[in-house]
């Protein structure tokens, strides 16, 4: 397979029970400009199996792959399993430490979890329910290793719903930081050739960071985008190489190229060897 397959981001969509038709223009403009389409998380409001069903029923309109993670709200009503399955049997693929393949591309999604960033992340130590709370994003961490560990694609791709890095959640109240993201989660990404990371969860972050080993990292979520780009559907899209080649790893990064729509460029490099080709939607 050869030439580029263009991939759609977004997340926190928060489908509520009279959101019936809302996403209909914003998948059509999907449709219109992207191969595959990929979900950061929050696809309900409250996590209600009807909520579900009528995202699931928005979605399969689509006449492509769409790949997604759950995100915290779609387990608020403690029924995630019935939020997953039917949003899965509308032939959406649902990731949760798993790993999936279309257009020569691997994807290994996770939900993550929070736990802060760098010298402030919560350490295991004192109460056992702080334990607990650390285990849960150490546990994310590796269910994310372990699926970029099954792939063999040249290109990988990392979906989570909470953010790896604390750079695309600045903006956020310093306090609620580490219910954003863990940097527990960016560890496995940097043992891996991962072309291009993407989340959601903060609102009010920022659109765009990098792991300490130089990975790009995007903050997809619909409210960032929507107030970012006012005049443009929130959505962004990802240029990337086709291609069914299979490599061993380590691996060197594969190389892409960052393109703006709005004219002609030469493409421009991001962060040395990693280049990850966006245009925004």
């Amino acid at each position: 397979m050869t030439g580029v397959v263009r991939v759609a981001a977004l997340g926190d969509l928060h489908c509520s029970k009279t959101s019936q038709g809302a996403f209909q223009s914003l998948f059509a403009k999907v449709a219109e400009s992207a191969d595959v389409l990929l979900i950061a998380g929050d696809l309900t409001d409250y996590g209600l199996p009807e909520e579900a069903h009528i995202v699931a029923r928005e979605l399969s309109t689509l006449r492509m792959p769409v790949v997604a993670v759950l995100g915290n709200h779609d387990f608020e009503s403690a029924r995630g399993d019935e939020v997953r399955q039917i949003i899965t049997d509308a032939g959406i693929v649902v990731l949760d430490g798993d790993a999936y393949e279309t257009h020569g591309i691997g994807i290994a999604g996770i939900k993550g979890f929070g736990g802060g960033f760098g010298q402030r992340a919560l350490g295991p130590w004192g109460e056992t329910i702080i334990k607990q709370f650390v285990r849960e994003a150490v546990d994310e961490a590796l269910k994310l290793e372990a699926a970029l560990a099954r792939l063999r694609t040249k290109h990988l791709i990392a979906l989570l719903h909470y953010s790896p890095i604390q750079q695309t959640v600045d903006g956020e109240p310093p306090e609620i930081y580490p219910f954003l993201g863990s940097s527990r989660l960016e560890e496995p990404i940097n043992r891996y050739p991962v072309s291009l990371v993407l989340h959601g969860h903060a609102h009010r972050g920022q659109l765009q960071g990098a792991t300490t080993g130089g990975v790009p990292v995007y903050n997809v979520s619909m409210p960032l985008l929507t107030r970012s780009f006012a005049d443009r559907p929130p959505f962004r899209i990802f240029e990337m190489p086709a291609g069914e080649t299979t490599v061993e790893f380590p691996a060197t990064f594969p190389t892409m190229t960052h393109v703006d729509p709005l004219r002609d460029a030469t493409p421009q490099p991001v962060r040395g060897e990693r280049r990850s080709a966006e245009r925004r939607g």
